[in-house]
């Protein structure tokens, strides 16, 4: 139970206030310097694809962000949990935080999938069990806002949320082995497959730093917007008016 203690200590919203102020600076300037390496080693530095060319330097982008999508939404249907069953609520505040992040990343993948489906298939859209299901994501995190911005209590929107994202969680899988189990024109795994990994590591390498920063820049812009929420549903207490005050005399 004592390596739980700091768990527990962090799940007050007052600590989680305060490690969310001194963390997500420096997570914040980790992804910037992530980004920067990735995309000059991705869109500089790796060469074209012998079969897509240049086309082939939307993954940078487009992989990530379709990474981001699957593991924000597990992410917040595991916050709602915590919300929902021990009545944490610094989880609600990360679940409700995350939600537009998500819907960010969703619309990213779906986004720089046209644009590299419009050279590589002849069109912009095709209804795919990977795409569809992508968009069905995106709708879930957009009804998901929806209903929290519908409910005025708080609680009550949190634990409405929660529902939601876990009934949403069936699609996670849908979305992860649709190209495995329907005939799908997305292509395949080429990174999390058994064997070594069908891309060269000139890719490789710029790929998964655009990985970890698009990872650092969900943590930092999700404990900015967490720490928001837990202000205004905390707006009463003594040390939510303190942090304010403080934060106002901050140039």
């Amino acid at each position: 139970m004592r390596m739980l203690e700091p768990f527990y200590k962090f799940s007050s919203p007052q600590h989680f206030y305060r490690l969310s102020t001194v963390l997500a600076p420096w997570l914040g300037w980790l992804a910037v310097a992530l980004f920067t390496t990735g995309l000059t080693g991705g869109l500089l530095l790796a060469p074209p694809d012998y079969q897509q060319g240049e086309s082939v330097r939307i993954i940078y982008v487009h992989v990530p962000s379709a990474w981001m999508s699957l593991f924000v939404y597990v992410l917040m249907a595991a916050a709602g949990v915590a919300g929902l069953v021990w009545n944490v609520k610094v989880a609600d505040a990360v679940a409700r935080a995350s939600a537009p992040l998500g819907a960010m990343f969703t619309f990213l993948a779906l986004a720089t999938g046209s644009l590299w489906g419009k050279p590589m298939w002849g069109t912009w859209w095709v209804w795919d069990a990977r795409l569809t299901s992508e968009l069905v994501l995106l709708f879930l995190y957009l009804g998901y806002m929806a209903l929290q911005n519908a409910i005025e209590d708080r609680r009550m929107a949190a634990r409405a949320g929660a529902v939601l994202a876990l009934v949403g969680v069936v699609n996670i899988p849908i979305i992860h082995y649709s190209v495995e189990w329907w005939s799908t024109l997305h292509q395949p795994a080429s990174i999390s497959r058994i064997g070594a990994p069908a891309i060269h590591i000139s890719m490789l390498v710029p790929l998964l730093v655009m990985a970890l920063a698009f990872t650092f820049y969900y943590v930092a812009a999700v404990l900015v917007r967490a720490r928001c929420e837990l202000l205004e549903a905390e707006a009463g207490s003594q040390w939510a008016q303190a942090a304010a005050a403080t934060a106002a005399e901050r140039p």
